[in-house]
């Protein structure tokens, strides 16, 4: 939802219960225009998270992982000398505006100081002001002199709030009902364009509860009456918004506003760095593919230079043959190809200041490196074709990707190759993501996330378990736990269609999918991360699927 100054009033007032009396630990800018606060409210540490972005700007209580810089900016400095320790007085919302202000106690060893911290939440406006006695002490985003602007945000300057803007009051009921009754065009727009303080979202939920013929009284209640129904709401299983209140069917209840809240934008700032992560890898993982077609592309050139190597030693071989026929000083002579079942005749041509005998051992020698080029790039040839496979390995890996767990380990993996940089992480390294867990008729199956997972996974399995994977086609690998029973046909059937689906063959039908037992699976010396040969398999054709109703624990 749109933070809108109706929804604004919901999070102040929550905030203002959860915040007011706690005392600020700690302040982290993640980003330019992120800020997080870290309050002890007496009970417990509270993480208010400030987004000051154009596209999701907002005040929420957050439990993600915040990233602390190596160098905190100068304006997260500023809170920290002004805001350290500092008390929450009171949690405000001014006059129904995008706003919400946080009044402190600031206490030093010599004074004590009320300062304020507003929040204007205001889309590619968005701005975080500190002020003491209405005066700017320092702000996000500022201003300059130079700037042509009617607003000056600078320290030392006077605050001024943001112009407000040219619309209705929801108070305003007769002025609104005088237009309304004149009025047959769309509703909701009408009052996300007329009335201060609601957005679209707003005003459509407004709307479908009271129809197209509701009045200012209508919109009044609807923005006045306390209690809320907090939920997020979804579109084909996914979430799309979280509302204050809400008429869709296809909604998750949620006990409070800054619930419902944080769990939408969990799901949207988790969706935003798994796509920018994909993005990255897909990205260094191309710029590996392209310098790998290159190196291809010149190997076969040289190639291409050694098809004509076996003429090359027939023609040293026919000036030997016939060295006493060939006159000093000739520029070719022709031979009988002894090789051809025809007889035919080879022109050869030489080099008039070399000798016959010369002329033979500088075609010999031209053969010679001719063979020894062909060797050496036979074997690069086929290390960058198997490495070449490895990254459309990788690749499909990365495109079947659900989760950020599903490429964390991908990360590691392309920087070992060098095609990214390695950062290195002074925290605690994770525990590595579990692997996809189904459970069919009483067995479990498991399936590899990317070639790390899958060498893992592998390697844990028992003799006597199955392991499955794609015939001609990268997959994760797959595998059943046996726990010394029987598989039957239906459980090799499910895993097979599993298999099928995290394959890069899942947009196609009947994948053919390999199952041995892991006893008859070998990872060759020296092989890539997930690389292994098997035998003694038989065949399935499988549907690709996902399967999803088998990742909780059932019958069948």
């Amino acid at each position: 939802m749109p933070q809108d100054a109706f929804t604004i009033k919901y999070v102040a007032k929550e905030l203002k219960q959860r915040l007011v009396g706690g005392k600020i630990s700690r302040i982290i800018q993640p980003s330019r225009d992120s800020l997080t606060f870290i309050i002890y409210t007496g009970k417990s540490n509270v993480k208010l998270e400030a987004c000051l972005s154009a596209q999701s700007a907002r005040l929420s209580i957050t439990e993600d992982e915040t990233v602390v810089p190596v160098v905190a900016p100068n304006f997260c400095m500023l809170l920290r000398k002004h805001l350290q320790n500092a008390e929450i007085l009171d949690i405000v919302q001014p006059d129904f505006e995008r706003i919400i202000y946080f009044d402190f106690k600031c206490t030093s060893e010599f004074t004590v100081t009320n300062m304020r911290l507003y929040f204007e939440i205001m889309g590619k406006y968005s701005n975080a002001v500190l002020c003491e006695n209405g005066v700017i002490v320092g702000a996000l985003k500022t201003t300059s002199i130079s700037e042509s602007t009617k607003r000056i945000l600078f320290g030392g300057v006077k605050y001024a709030p943001p112009e407000p803007q040219d619309k209705l009051s929801y108070e305003d009921t007769e002025k609104i009902n005088n237009i309304l009754k004149n009025f047959s065009g769309d509703k909701t727009k009408f009052i996300c364009e007329n009335i201060k303080g609601i957005s679209y979202a707003t005003a459509l939920e407004i709307v479908n509860t009271y129809g197209e013929n509701l009045t200012a009284e209508n919109i009044r209640d609807y923005i006045c009456s306390d209690p809320a129904s907090p939920c997020v709401t979804y579109i084909n299983g996914e979430p799309a918004d979280f509302k204050v209140r809400s008429t869709a069917k296809d909604k998750k209840p949620y006990p409070d506003v800054l619930s419902a809240q944080s769990a939408y934008y969990s799901y949207t700032s988790a969706k935003k760095n798994f796509n920018e992560k994909k993005v990255k890898l897909l990205s260094a993982l191309n710029s590996g593919v392209k310098k790998l077609d290159k190196r291809l592309a010149q190997m076969r050139e040289k190639l291409d230079e050694c098809r004509d190597m076996e003429e090359i030693k027939l023609k040293g071989e026919l000036i030997t043959a016939n060295i006493f026929a060939i006159g000093r000083g000739a520029e070719r002579f022709e031979a009988v190809n002894y090789y051809d079942e025809n007889c035919g005749k080879i022109t050869v041509e030489l080099d008039k200041t070399l000798s016959p005998s010369q002329n033979a051992q500088k075609y010999y020698k031209k053969y010679a490196k001719l063979k020894r080029t062909k060797q050496n790039v036979d074997a690069q040839l086929a290390a960058a074709q198997v490495q070449n496979d490895y990254l459309n390995c990788i690749n499909a890996h990365i495109c079947t990707a659900e989760t950020l767990a599903d490429l964390e380990e991908t990360e590691e993996e392309l920087a070992s190759l060098q095609l990214l940089k390695s950062v290195e992480n002074k925290k605690k390294k994770p525990a590595a993501p579990p692997y996809r867990t189904y459970f069919s008729e009483g067995f479990k199956i498991l399936a590899g996330r990317n070639n790390i997972q899958n060498e893992r996974l592998t390697k844990s399995l028992a003799p006597d378990d199955l392991w499955l994977h794609t015939q001609k086609y990268h997959s994760s690998h797959v595998a059943v736990i046996s726990e010394g029973r029987k598989i039957p046909d239906s459980v090799i059937k499910v895993a097979a269609e599993i298999c099928a689906y995290y394959s890069d063959g899942r947009e196609g039908s009947k994948i053919p999918v390999d199952y041995t037992l892991k006893k008859y699976v070998k990872k060759p010396p020296a092989s890539n991360t997930g690389f292994v040969i098997y035998t003694d398999y038989s065949t399935a054709l499988a549907e690709p699927d996902k399967h999803i109703e088998l990742t909780e624990k059932t019958d069948g």
